[in-house]
């Protein structure tokens, strides 16, 4: 029986004590340890306040729409992979329909003779433990969103786990799929990927809804980097234009390590966004991109932050949002630099292109620089079309509509480019295409 307050319960929605039991409950394969975090993580979720407009880390952002009643967690999916639509060679491929895996094809014998592991966060809590007590959600959240990122804890189903050993290179993505389906259906996918010393690897995350019913997705990503690794990340967020969606991603990027993370924002009508990103060794650097369309009504908050923790560290980030219709975007972003962490170079940068006069894009860049050798730069504009480029095309026989288009899909390839596997860019750049 619930002891909670009609206040509380009112607070954490549809996320009762007696909901979080009967989870709890579907959970009872797992280890004791991790059972024990969800138990801390849910307590830590009804002590939490929802956000408050006082609250800096949600300035600008619709609090009033942030509501968590009418939602259920979803019951298990025999739903396959819906990625017609986004579709490119992968050395391995997992898929989880309403937190559970519903398909998944192997790696390749020889990839798992080196030792690269391809499997769910249930296997790994019992044949990997060490790793996933060392990197699962290990970074505390610092953005805003303490309270959901406790909520996707404590409720995490299921999800992917990722091991590249030291030295392996993994040529080809490994993709991981979560689809949601059903009305008021609440899924927490998370993609936990650990790349050891040398290590090379791609990995897309893919979430999409397979019906255009409201959803609740609050889903999470945890990156690590040994030295000298070298990571791609990609998201591709894709969910029902009526989901509310939260993710939060943290990066670890040790000694000359390279971490590349791109994110793809297209769906859901309101979807927060969170990317912290820590550069712990000297030469470790992190690349961070995101590209956004967004239309109608919908609103993408995005919140990141970049800590330099060593000396010759450098971190690059570029964040382009294209705005339609009545459409709203919230760009927070800060880079802070340790006293330790001299010779930092890093870069901050956030572009809106204003395809409608009642669209709104927020843009909040920031430093907060504690060392005195360093070279930091931040900015953030919003421009329109350039009225002599769009008549130029018109000039060709181009209509307005598709000049508009092309013209925005020249603003996004800056991003795009920046990604070495081209079949990769090819099938972001279609999927980008069913947004228009």
């Amino acid at each position: 029986m619930s002891t909670a307050s009609p206040a509380t319960q009112s607070q954490n929605g549809s996320f009762t004590a007696e909901v979080f039991a009967a989870h709890l409950a579907t959970q009872a394969a797992a280890p004791a340890w991790w059972l024990e975090r969800k138990r801390a993580a849910y307590a830590q979720f009804a002590a939490l306040p929802m956000p408050a407009r006082t609250n800096e880390g949600w300035r600008f952002s619709n609090i009033g729409t942030l509501s968590l009643d009418g939602v259920a967690v979803a019951t298990p999916s025999n739903l396959k992979s819906q990625i017609s639509d986004f579709k490119f060679k992968a050395v391995a491929e997992l898929t989880f329909a309403n937190n559970t895996l519903s398909s998944r094809t192997a790696l390749p014998a020889d990839l798992a003779a080196k030792g690269v592991i391809v499997t769910t966060l249930a296997e790994a809590a019992v044949k990997h433990a060490d790793l996933l007590k060392a990197h699962f959600m290990a970074q505390p959240q610092k953005l805003g969103s303490e309270k959901f990122a406790a909520l996707h804890i404590a409720f995490v189903g299921d999800g992917a786990f990722i091991y590249v050993p030291k030295g392996v290179t993994v040529t080809d993505p490994i993709v991981v799929t979560h689809l949601a389906s059903g009305a008021g259906t609440a899924v927490f996918p998370h993609t936990l990927v650990v790349a050891e010393e040398n290590s090379r690897a791609t990995v897309v995350d893919y979430f999409v809804s397979a019906d255009a019913s409201a959803h609740f997705a609050c889903g999470a990503n945890d990156l690590y980097a040994g030295h000298g690794a070298q990571l791609t990340y990609v998201a591709a967020q894709n969910w029902s234009p009526t989901t509310l969606s939260f993710q939060f991603n943290s990066t670890v990027v040790r000694r000359d390590a390279r971490v590349q993370s791109l994110n793809l924002h297209l769906g859901a009508r309101q979807a927060r966004h969170e990317s912290l990103s820590q550069l712990q060794a000297p030469g470790a650097f992190s690349e961070m991109l995101a590209l956004t369309v967004a239309m109608g009504a919908q609103e993408f908050d995005q919140r990141t932050l970049q800590i330099h923790q060593a000396p010759n560290t450098k971190s690059d980030l570029l964040y382009k949002n294209a705005l339609r219709d009545t459409a709203r975007t919230i760009f927070s972003g800060l880079i802070v630099v340790d006293p330790d962490a001299q010779k930092t170079d890093a870069y901050q940068s956030n572009r809106n292109l204003m395809l409608s006069d009642d669209a709104e894009a927020n843009s909040l860049p920031g430093l907060e620089i504690q060392a005195n050798d360093v070279r930091c730069t931040h900015g953030a504009t919003s421009s329109r079309i350039d009225p002599e480029q769009e008549f130029y095309l018109q000039s060709r026989g181009i209509a307005k509509a598709a000049a508009d288009e092309l013209l925005t899909f020249g603003f996004f390839e800056e991003v795009l480019n920046r990604l070495e596997n081209e079949p990769l860019h090819d099938a972001l750049r279609e999927l980008i295409k069913t947004k228009f």
